[in-house]
C-alpha cells in the first residue's frame, strides 16, 4: 500500500463501535457576509450510498469541501468512524480514509493512468519500484470493483467515463473507505452512467461508503439508500430514499412545488427558418470538427442535437452564430444566405434575426466584471446609441424589464454579473437573446450548472418561443433534456450527423450507441424506428431501488 494509507491510530479503534462512517455536528461556515453552512448536522451510515441534493448555492459543495479538508469550518465537529477529527487538508482527509472525485477531474493529461494514480502517493524516492507495486495493486482494484482501464494508457486518449474510473482508482489506491462524488454523471453518456452505477453498487457491497452530490433526482432514486436535502445553507431534511419521491425532494430543495416534466403540446412546423447545407467547420488548430453536415429547422419546432461533448457541437453553434468561419457550405436564415466570415460575423447573424445562447456563459455569454444592466444589452448596444450617445436610461429600463420577466435574483441592475449564481447568470443571457424576438434561436447547454427551479423556468421559456413560431436549435449533453424539449433529435458523432429520431419513441440505449459511434453505420432515417426495450437506466432503477425484506420494490 502507499504512504498515504492510514495507520491504526489514524483510523482509530472507534471504527468497530460506530455504525456511522461520517458525522458532521453543528457545522458553520461564513465567506464574508455569506453564511454558506448553517448549523449543519449530517450522519452517513457505513456501507451505504448517501445522496445530498440542493439548489445552486445551497451549501453542498462547501460542506463536502470542509469534510475533504479544502475549507475549515468556523465551528462544529467532524467525526470519522465515531472519533472527532480536525481535518486540516486533503492529505489528512485521505489518511482518514476519505476520498473525493471532483466534477472537473484532477488528472495530468499527458501522464499515464498508472502515473496519475501514484502521483503524490509515492512510497519511495525511486519511482520504478513504486510503479511496479502500484501496477499490481491497480489490477486487483480493477478486478474487485469493475474499474477496468489500461494502466499504460495516456489520460488524454481516454473517454470521459474512463477518466472518471481513474479518479475513483486514485481514491481507492490511497485507501479511501468513504468516497465523495460531485456531480459524477454530468459529462457521461447513458452507458457510462450505467457502468458507474454498477461500480457504486459494487463498492457498497464491499462495505465502502459513498456520498453522492447530484442534481439528477432519478439518480438519487436509483442508487441511494438515504438522501439529505439542503436549502440556503441549512440541512432541511434527511430521508430514507424508499420513503420519498422526486416530487417531494424537489419541493424540499426549492421550497415550493416544482413541475419535473416538460409540458408541451405537439409542434406545428412551418417554413424553414434555418437551413444548413454541407457545412464544414474547423477548430482553432484547423482540424475539421464539423464534416459536411446538412439539416433544417422550421418555424415552430425545436431540433435537438444529441452527442457526447467534443464531437463538433461547439464548433457547429459557433459557426452558425458567426463566431467561427466555415471552411465550406452555407447557412441561411429566412431564405437568405449569411456571410458570417470576419470579426463582425456575429453582428451580421444578429441583424439577420438569429440569437445565440452560448454553451459557456462565463467565457462567451457575459463579461463578468460588467454590471447586470450592461450584460443585458451586450451585443445589442447599437439599439441604444453609440459611445457618449448611449441612452443609458433606456438601456437600464430595458434591463430592468428583462430581470423582472426572467425572475433574476437579486434584481439589482448595478450588481456585477460575477456575483450572481449560475442560474441567474444564465437567465440574464437568455433574457437578452430571447427578448430581442429573433426568428432563430440557437441554444447551447441551456441549463448547465443550473438548479432545479431555474431549469423549470428556462424550459418553459424555450417552449414559449417554439409556440410563438420561432425555430430553435438546441444542443445539450443532458440526454433527458434533449428528449424532453425536442420535436426532432439529430445525433452528432465525430462531426457527422449519424442519425435522426422521434423523441417520443427514441430509445435511450440506441441513442447512446449512436452518440459513441457504435452504430454510426446505421443511420436512423425514420422517426420511431428505434426498438422499444428496457434501457440500462430503467434496469438500474429496478436493480438498485431500495427493497423491503421480502425483496419487493418499495419505491
Amino acid at each position: 500500500m502507499t504512504g498515504l494509507n492510514p495507520t491504526n491510530e489514524q483510523r482509530s479503534s472507534g471504527t468497530a463501535a460506530s455504525a456511522l462512517a461520517i458525522e458532521l455536528v453543528g457545522i458553520n461556515k461564513h465567506f464574508g457576509p455569506v453564511h454558506a453552512n448553517r448549523d449543519i448536522h449530517l450522519a452517513v451510515r457505513r456501507g451505504t450510498v448517501h445522496g445530498i441534493v440542493g439548489e445552486n448555492g445551497a451549501g453542498k459543495s462547501t460542506l463536502m469541501s470542509i469534510l475533504y479538508g479544502f475549507y475549515t469550518a468556523d465551528s462544529g465537529e467532524i467525526r470519522v468512524n465515531g472519533v472527532p477529527q480536525k481535518i486540516t487538508d486533503s492529505r489528512h482527509a485521505l489518511a482518514l480514509g476519505i476520498g473525493m472525485v471532483h466534477q472537473h477531474f484532477m488528472l495530468v493529461d499527458n501522464f499515464t493512468v498508472l502515473e496519475n494514480v501514484v502521483l503524490g502517493a509515492e512510497d519511495s524516492a525511486l519511482l520504478r519500484p513504486t510503479l511496479n507495486r502500484a501496477r499490481d495493486h491497480l489490477k486487483q482494484l480493477a478486478r474487485d470493483y469493475g474499474l477496468e482501464v489500461d494502466p499504460d494508457a495516456i489520460i488524454e486518449n481516454l473517454s470521459v467515463g474512463q477518466q472518471q474510473r481513474v479518479e475513483i482508482l486514485k481514491a481507492l489506491y490511497r485507501g479511501a473507505e468513504t468516497l465523495i462524488l460531485d456531480e459524477p454523471t454530468g459529462v457521461l453518456t447513458p452507458a457510462e452512467a450505467d457502468h458507474l452505477f454498477r461500480i457504486l453498487g459494487k463498492l457498497r457491497e464491499e462495505g465502502k461508503t459513498i456520498i453522492l452530490i447530484t442534481h439528477k433526482l432519478r439518480e438519487i432514486m436509483a442508487i441511494t439508500d438515504e438522501v439529505s436535502v439542503m436549502r440556503q445553507g441549512a440541512m432541511v431534511k434527511t430521508l430514507q430514499t424508499k420513503d420519498t419521491s422526486p416530487g417531494e425532494l424537489a419541493e424540499l430543495m426549492v421550497g415550493r412545488r416544482v413541475l419535473l416534466r416538460v409540458e408541451k403540446g405537439p409542434a406545428n412546423p412551418g417554413k424553414v427558418l434555418l437551413d444548413v447545407k454541407n457545412l464544414i467547420v474547423t477548430d482553432d488548430f484547423k482540424v475539421p470538427r464539423v464534416k459536411n453536415i446538412s439539416f433544417q429547422v422550421r418555424a415552430g419546432e425545436i431540433v435537438g442535437i444529441a452527442g457526447v461533448a467534443g464531437n463538433g457541437q461547439s464548433e457547429l453553434l459557433e459557426s452558425i452564430a458567426g463566431m467561427r468561419d466555415q471552411l465550406g457550405g452555407t447557412i441561411s436564415v429566412n431564405d437568405k444566405v449569411l456571410s458570417l466570415e470576419g470579426d463582425d460575423g456575429a453582428a451580421r447573424a444578429r441583424a439577420a434575426g438569429l440569437a445565440h445562447v452560448p454553451e459557456d456563459r462565463l467565457r462567451m455569454g457575459l463579461v463578468t466584471n460588467f454590471m447586470a444592466w450592461e450584460n443585458a444589452i451586450l451585443g445589442y448596444q447599437g439599439s441604444y446609441g453609440e459611445g457618449l450617445g448611449l441612452d443609458i436610461g433606456k438601456a437600464r429600463s430595458t434591463a430592468e424589464d428583462y430581470l423582472k420577466k426572467f425572475d433574476v435574483r437579486p434584481a439589482n441592475l448595478d450588481l456585477k454579473s460575477s456575483n450572481f449564481s449560475g442560474g441567474n447568470q444564465q437567465k440574464i443571457v437568455l433574457a437578452r437573446e430571447m427578448e430581442r424576438d429573433p426568428d432563430v434561436l440557437i441554444v447551447g447547454q441551456p441549463t448547465r450548472g443550473v438548479d432545479i427551479g431555474a431549469i423549470e423556468f428556462i424550459h418553459n421559456q424555450i417552449i414559449k418561443m417554439r409556440d410563438a413560431g420561432k425555430a430553435i436549435l438546441l444542443v445539450s449533453v443532458e440526454l433527458d433534456e434533449i428528449r424532453s424539449l425536442s420535436d426532432r433529435i439529430l445525433v452528432l458523432f465525430d462531426g457527422h450527423l449519424v442519425g435522426e429520431a422521434d423523441p417520443a419513441t427514441a430509445d435511450e440505449t440506441e441513442l447512446g450507441l449512436l452518440m459513441t459511434g457504435s452504430h454510426s453505420d446505421q443511420v436512423i432515417t425514420e422517426p420511431g424506428t428505434l426498438p422499444a426495450h428496457e434501457t440500462p437506466m430503467q434496469q438500474t432503477l429496478v436493480e438498485m431501488s431500495p427493497k423491503d425484506n421480502s425483496g419487493r420494490d418499495t419505491n
